[in-house]
């Protein structure tokens, strides 16, 4: 199990990028058009520097729902390998079953 804490850390980084993330679009689009003029452009960019780190999509790491952990994660499922492991062996995960040989 993952330390309580940097679960929590995780999710306030998610509500913070889905919280700005309108607006870090709408910069982002003024910043990259060429048509606007070179200062319009640098104030877009230093307004997009002003909002908070976490909010921006690429701080944000994967980790498993259950356990919280961040290592060996498996998108389609949300879940690590560990877990999907354990909930394959029970039989919780409709049509994988655990190999044996």
């Amino acid at each position: 199990m993952a330390k309580k804490s940097m679960v929590e850390r995780e999710l306030k980084r998610q509500r913070l990028v889905k919280q700005f993330a309108a607006k870090r679009a709408r910069l982002k689009e003024i910043a990259t058009n060429q048509d606007l003029p070179m200062e319009e452009r640098f104030k877009a960019r230093l307004k997009l520097a002003e909002l908070p780190r976490n909010s921006s999509p690429t701080r944000l790491h994967n980790r498993c729902e259950l356990t919280g952990r961040p290592h060996a994660y498996y998108r389609k499922l949300k879940l690590s390998r560990i877990m999907l492991r354990d909930l394959a062996s029970f039989g919780q995960i409709p049509g994988m079953v655990k190999s044996s040989w």
